[in-house]
Order: structure tokens, then sequence, then C-alpha cells
């Protein structure tokens, strides 16, 4: 069986940030010294002919101890692993120049806690793939023990061919070294393939009824297993066949013609009556009996939580912050609920379900009823120091909006403050319950006015943070200031924990 990923770990280096010494050792001693990197990449040539190398691998991870990765961004913003990884490519493309083709030469660096001081674990092969730098994600894998909680196991790029998907990769893999798996990709117009290698130690079949993999060990129709989904990004599945969206308009008409509904049906009762006499309405060229009704208004729609870090408000009395949904994911503050996401005192977060509570990271995925699902993502890294994850919403809420002031004191949408429900904050014993809104949300947090062009927020408290987040949640920026920031159509502001788009 051929090997996917080249995995080795070198050793007593003096300066892990050192490219000479990790790329060839000095010196004419051939056999004496220990295989660097560039030996490794010689002896395991991508193609050969005969002993011939024709192409060399070009895609090359490298962890370091997370020591040293720490204290080098703590020191210098993280610039010693940046010149590490573009010497190395720079050594890499002038030593094996003439194997390269076409391929990009592409390193990337990161830490381990697993390393000892002077170690580095290097990583390359068939199924190793750094992706460019605009090069968008084409597959998702995720995985679960219980289909109610995924959690990401790697994504799947269009120019990535294989990946390797085993116990260092999969969370909750049950089947130790017994076997892996293989994805295969034929491109962005063919579905994904997974295999077994080796042949016949694992079993894997599709659920088309689930719309994933279902991995158990050969005869164990009853033991423990892993499911596996692929979806494409943006929330398809692979197993699907693509389908485009219909493509909408950039812009919503101001209003719209409707035709009037008769207030009685026509009944066609069989008899014969005299045609009624036309209206004078009917008569005059170009009339008509429709109604002009002014187009949907615009509104503020809530449609993601951000979920706070509780460590900064210790001095409230905060314990935990629980965050619960119902069987079809709406948020369900007063009833029963399916998923409940909680944040405790220490900024851990927890999935709970009716099966019990499991401690979870960004991102993952939670389909509690397995048949809508739920994400947890990341919060952007500008963000990171006030919130732990940002929770989209399934079901999202909206409101009309003309102009007001958004924030904990006034009733202007008041309706899109779902979490403003005491039980929701755990405190503690000696604290009185008090509203998650008190949490991160000023009593007038900004005042915004309606337009065309967008909505203007005007920040009220000079402590609430609030910040600017594009159409796919990505960061744009803080409002600062006292003057009127623009917010575009189909753009995010968050204050508190509340993710608000506007809808134009």
């Amino acid at each position: 069986m051929p090997i996917y990923v080249q995995h080795e770990v070198l050793g007593r280096l003096p300066d892990v940030f050192n490219a000479e010494a990790i790329w060839q050792a000095p010196g004419l001693a051939l056999f004496a010294r220990r295989p660097l990197l560039r030996d490794l990449l010689e002896r395991c040539p991508r193609e050969q002919r005969g002993h011939a190398a024709t192409r060399c691998f070009t895609h090359v991870t490298l962890r370091l101890p997370q020591e040293d990765v720490d204290d080098d961004y703590h020191l210098t913003r993280g610039n010693r692993a940046r010149d590490l990884a573009q010497t190395l490519a720079a050594l890499h493309q002038k030593d094996f120049g003439d194997l390269l083709g076409t391929d990009q030469v592409r390193y990337h660096v990161s830490g381990g806690d697993d390393l000892q001081p002077g170690e580095i674990e290097v990583r390359f092969g068939h199924a190793v793939y750094l992706p460019g730098p605009d090069e968008k994600v084409l597959f998702q894998v995720s995985a679960s023990t219980d289909a109610a909680a995924w959690k990401p196991v790697c994504p799947v790029y269009p120019d990535q061919r294989l990946a390797v998907i085993d116990e260092a990769s999969a969370p909750g893999w049950p089947f130790g070294a017994a076997g892996t798996l293989l994805l295969i990709n034929d491109g962005p117009d063919a579905q994904p393939v997974l295999q077994v290698r080796p042949k016949g130690a694992l079993d894997c079949r599709l659920d088309e009824r689930q719309g994933c993999y279902v991995v158990t060990r050969p005869g164990e129709t009853q033991g423990r297993r892993l499911l596996l989904k692929i979806a494409r990004a943006g929330g398809r599945p692979a197993l699907q066949p693509l389908v485009e969206p219909a493509m909408r308009p950039a812009v919503q008409p101001p209003a719209v013609w409707q035709p009037r509904t008769p207030s009685r049906p026509v009944v066609d009762d069989g008899t014969a009556l005299p045609q009624p006499p036309a209206r004078a309405a009917d008569a005059r060229a170009g009339a008509t009996d429709a109604t002009f009704a002014p187009g949907a208004r615009q509104r503020l729609t809530l449609a993601a939580l951000a979920l706070p870090r509780l460590s900064r408000y210790r001095n409230t009395g905060a314990a935990s912050l629980s965050v619960p949904f119902d069987r079809t994911l709406a948020i369900a503050p007063t009833g029963d609920s399916a998923l409940t996401f909680v944040v405790d005192a220490n900024d851990t977060l927890h999935a709970v379900t009716p099966a019990g509570q499991q401690p979870v990271s960004a991102p993952a995925t939670f389909a509690p009823s397995g048949e809508r699902s739920i994400r947890l993502l990341a919060a952007p890294s500008q963000m990171a120091e006030r919130y732990c994850a940002l929770v989209p919403l399934p079901v999202p809420l909206a409101a009309p909006v003309t102009q007001g002031c958004f924030g904990r004191g006034g009733p202007a949408l008041a309706t899109l403050r779902v979490l403003d429900t005491p039980r929701l904050l755990a405190r503690d014993d000696a604290a009185a319950p008090a509203s998650p809104d008190r949490i991160g949300l000023s009593r007038s947090a900004f005042a915004f006015d309606a337009s065309p062009a967008g909505l203007s927020i005007t920040r009220q408290s000079a402590t609430q943070a609030l910040y600017h987040l594009d159409a796919e949640l990505g960061f744009v920026g803080a409002i600062d200031g006292a003057e009127p920031f623009m917010l575009p159509p189909g753009h995010h502001v968050v204050a508190g924990h509340y993710v608000l788009r506007f809808d134009a």
C-alpha cells in the first residue's frame, strides 16, 4: 500500500526557526549526519522513472513546539514563523527547481503541545495539500458518533486530489490504527469517493436517508460506529446533485402592483344570466383594477448570536449563559430545548442535548433532530477577546425599521432581544437574577436611521463595543467614535450578543 503522508520528527535542533539547519546539515559527512528535510524529499519523490525522480512533493507542513510558536507570536507577532516558511520555500525552489513543473511550493508552520524542545514534525505526501491564498473550500468533511453533534474533520479544496481521514484527524475515531479512510476528489462536477485502506479493514457504507457515510468494524453491525458527512461549501450535501440557486435581483423594487382578489368567488351554477354591463373603468384604455401596494419594508434581522466570554464579567457574578433551541432550531427561551449551548465562567463551551452534555469547540455542526442543522463558528480573531463563538440562527427573526435606538432600555426592536430572560443567566448564589442583556449591551447601544443606501448607525454609549461584519459574517472593522456609520444592505452589526443584519 502506498504511503499517502510522509511523517518524520527531526530532533536536536538548537533553533527551530533556523531554516538552513532544518533543510540541510553543513559539511560533507554524508553517512554520519542524520537526515534532514532536503534528504527526506530526495528519498521520497512524488514520481520517478526507474531510480530517477521526475517530480517532487511541493506542499510541506511543519509543526514546532507550541511554546516556541507562542514566544514568537508574543515577541515578533509571528515574523520568525513566516520567515521560516518563506526561506524553506526558497531553498526548495532552488534545489528542486527542475522537478517542480508547474507546481507551486507552499510551506505552513504551526505549533504542537506534543513536541519536545528542539523537535520539528515534518509532513508531506500525496494527501498533504496547502491551499493557495485565494482558493475556496470545495467540500467540508465532518464526523459524529451520535448524529447530533458534528465536528469538523478537514476541508477539501478544488485542486486537492486526496485526503486521509484517521484517528489523527477525525474526532471520536473509535477504530484506533485498524485502518484509514481515503477521500478521492475528482473535481467540482464529480461526487467525492470514500475508500477504506487497507481494503477490508473497515466497513464503509452510504446511508442515503441520513445523507452520510456509516463506518464500522467488519461484522460489528451493533458496535461502535463513526458517521462522516461530506458537504459542499455553503452547506449543500455533496451526495446530491449540485443545483445552482435561482438568480435574485440585486435591488428589490420599491413597489409592486398587486391584483385585487374578489371578495366572493365566482360560482358557475350552470344558469344562463345576462352579461353585466361593462364598468367605466374597464372601458377606459389602459385602466386596471389593481391596487398599488408598497414594497417590502426595510428591516433588521437577528441573523446570529455572539456568545460572550463570561470571564470578562466576573464582577457581575455571571456563572453561565445558556442559549436554548427547540426541535426546529428556533430560539426557545421559555420552553423545552433539544439543544442548548452553554458558556461557563471559564469561557468553556458545552453542548447539552437529551443524551447529555459535552464540551465543544468551534467550528462544529449540530443536528439534534436530524432534519435541520445549526453551526457553531469561531469568532473573528479581532473579536476573540470578547466572544467565544458565533451561532448563525437557522430560524432568523426580523423586525421593520425606520429610525430609533437599539439597546437594553428601549422598546424598539425588543422582539429581537431573544436572550432577555433572567433564567438563561446563572449567577453566583448571592447575586440577584438579571437579564443576560446586561452583559455587553448598553441601555442605548446605537441609534439607527434606515435609508435605501443603508442603515445609518450612531453609537450612543462610549463603553458600547460595536462591530461591522460583512454578508458572510466576516470581520470588516470596529464602529468607533460618535460620527454616523453607514452599514450597507446585507451587512451585520454586532452589539452585545446580537448580530443584526440590515435588509433593504
